[in-house]
Parts: structure tokens; sequence; C-alpha cells
């Protein structure tokens, strides 16, 4: 690992790496709070932190950097950001953060860090002229058009590889640990799936060229709708066939028939108002079933990154009924909620949008205790029917 200036941090989260800090930071989190990564085996805290809450502030910022230095000296080493949150103002303060755990004594390798890309940054705030900004800064700099543009969300390979770069430079590192593609799906409305389908293979092709760069270790995308609903819903995606898309772009990429993709991550919504992950069947993975998204990913070697731990702080203020009755050693229904998603079996790590550190102190006392034993949380989905 190097430090020091403006040259960036080198390495990535590894095996020895992860281990150690579970050993050391995770020492006083509970029993079965690591999630293993596939088969590399990486020690991955059970929670994470999300970055997209708060406002576009200095104050803010100040917070996020002592919230990701505190969280990695306790035990939660997976951070979750995106190139477009807070105007890129996440990004520069999870690289404060970074900086500050870095200097107490926790190493590169013990952390995995996530970047996303595909929804317009506006680095200066909101533009009032759309239409002029979107010509002088996407145009006018080569990366992207109009033809690859939904809204505020843009599927250009050249934008893509920009904001990884971007996610590189202000996090202060050389390699991230994954990169989504986000909320994708978002595209579907205006141009099916087929061209869809060649968008995404094409930014896979740039993602499998970014691993054999080394900026980054794996790829995948991040989803609100595409995984949780049915196969016949216009916004549905199937996981196998993404991972189809992956092969053909590391072949591209690769310029050989037999190389492997890189697909190793998705993040999806989940929580007790939104538990289609685990309970609709939608992918057929090619081994004799069709499964739910959380019993796919672990088929097909996918970790799972659960998203809106909280539904937006609703679930913060009230939790279901069965929830607090079952977990009721929890202060609050913030904590019952991270210990639900957290026990869930399926997911990897959870991630929780904490932007003060009195909600730190929520999710480190959860990640302090064990997980909810499997049977005990199936008896949840057998309460509510």
């Amino acid at each position: 690992m190097t430090m020091g200036g403006d040259t960036p941090v080198a390495g990535y989260a590894t095996r020895r790496g992860t281990e150690e800090y579970a050993r050391t930071f995770g020492a006083r989190c509970g029993a079965g709070h690591y999630s293993e990564f596939l088969h590399l085996h990486f020690k991955l805290s059970s929670l994470g932190l999300g970055t997209f809450p708060g406002a576009a502030r200095d104050e803010v910022d100040e917070s996020y950097a002592a919230i990701v230095e505190r969280a990695l000296r306790e035990g939660i080493n997976v951070i979750d950001t995106a190139a477009h949150y807070r105007y890129g103002r996440s990004l520069r303060a999870v690289g404060e953060g970074l900086r500050r755990a870095f200097a107490a004594g926790v190493t590169r390798e013990q952390v995995f860090v996530v970047s996303k890309g595909g929804f317009l940054a506006f680095e200066d705030g909101p533009p009032e002229d759309f239409e002029a900004w979107f010509d002088s800064t996407i145009v006018g700099r080569g990366l992207g058009d109009r033809r690859d543009l939904c809204g505020v969300h843009l599927l250009s390979p050249e934008y893509l590889a920009w904001q990884l770069e971007r996610s590189l430079a202000l996090l202060g590192l050389a390699t991230l640990d994954a990169f989504l593609v986000d909320q994708p799906e978002v595209h579907l409305p205006a141009i099916g799936k087929a061209e869809l389908n060649h968008k995404l293979e094409r930014l896979f092709v740039v993602l499998e060229q970014a691993v054999a760069a080394g900026k980054i270790r794996c790829y995948g995308i991040s989803t609100f709708n595409a995984f949780r609903v049915e196969t016949d819903h216009p916004l549905f995606q199937s996981l196998p066939s993404l991972l189809g898309l992956a092969e053909k772009a590391a072949r591209t990429a690769a310029g050989d028939s037999q190389a492997r993709h890189h697909f190793r991550v998705i993040e999806v919504p989940f929580n007790q108002m939104m538990t289609e992950a685990f309970t609709r069947f939608s992918h057929a993975t090619g081994q004799g079933n069709i499964a739910s998204t959380l019993q796919a990913a672990h088929q097909l070697r996918v970790y799972v990154l659960a998203s809106h731990t909280l539904g937006k702080g609703q679930l913060a203020q009230r939790c279901a009924e069965g929830v607090h009755a079952a977990l009721p050693q929890f202060r609050n229904h913030a904590q019952r909620a991270m210990q639900f998603n957290r026990s869930t079996p399926g997911i990897g790590t959870s991630l929780v949008g904490v932007s003060t550190l009195a909600h730190l102190e929520d999710l480190l006392a959860v990640a302090r205790t064990p997980p909810m034993p499997k049977e005990a949380y199936l008896r949840l989905y057998r309460r509510a029917q």
C-alpha cells in the first residue's frame, strides 16, 4: 500500500487482509458478522456503509469522513458510494475517511470499496440549462450523446469510463474492489431489452478492460426494479442473461474465446417492505430450477449487496409486527431493520445509509450481535402467511 500527497493508495481487498481485519478491528463484532465473498473467501462485514443521503454541504462531508473512519476501525469494512452521490461530494468524503482510517492502521487490503456509474453527476449542482450543459459537458468532451440518454441516466461507455476514473481520483485509490452500472433498467421502457442488452455488453467490455488494467477487481449492476419484478414485467432483467453478456464482453475485451468474465456483484433493494429478492422466483439458472434473485446469485457465484435497508427512513420509525416481536432485545426499529436484513440467507452485505455519528451507533450495536439463526428468520415468513 502506498500513501502520501496525490499518489493513489495501491492495493485492493484480499483474503489475508480481510481475515486479519476480522480478527483485529472486527474482534468486538458478533459471531457470523462476516460474510465470505464468493470462492475467494474474503471476510466482508454483514453491514456496510451507504453514502447516498445528506445535503451537499461541508458539514455533511465532514460527518461522512468521520463515519467512514470510525466504522472502519469498528469492524465495518464494506463502503458503497457512487459518482453522482451528493454531486460527487460523497466520493471526496469517503476518500478523506479512508485516508484517516489508513493513517490509523487499517490497510487497503482490509477494505472492500464499491462505486457506481450511470447517473449524471452534475458536479456543480443541477444545471439551469440542461441542454446547454449536456452539449458542453458531455457531447463536447466526447463522453456520449443523446442516443444513450434517458432522463438523467447515460449508458455511454465513454461516460462510464470517465465516472470510474473520477471515482478512483476522488477516493484516492488505484483500484476499486467493484464498480457497478447503476440502474440500467431505467432505459428499458424507451429502448427495449434487445437494445439495452447491446448497450450493456458494450459497457461490460469497458469494465473487463478496466479489470485487465488493474483499475477494478470486478463489476456488476445495481438495480431498483429489475430483480424484484415479475418475469413478464417490462423492467425485469435476468441474472443468467446478464452473465451471458458479461461472458461475451470478456471474450471481446481479451480477444480470447476462452476468457472468463468478472461480473461478480449485484446490488438490489431489500427490506421488510421489499422482500421480492428472497420470495419471488424468477431466474432460470440452468441448474434445474427457477430461483429467487438471492438463490440465483448464490448458484451463479455472484455476491449480493442489499440496499434500502431502512426503506428511506420509514423502517427506522416502524417495523413489521413480527419483526418487532422476534427482536425485542434491540433498542429501536432501525436496529431491528438492520438485523432483519443482514440475517437474510443469500445477502452478503446489507448497506445502510449513515450520515450522522449517532446513526452509526445503531449500526455498530447490531454488528456486535450475531445475525438471527436461519430457522428463526424463516419463521418470520411463516408467521406472515
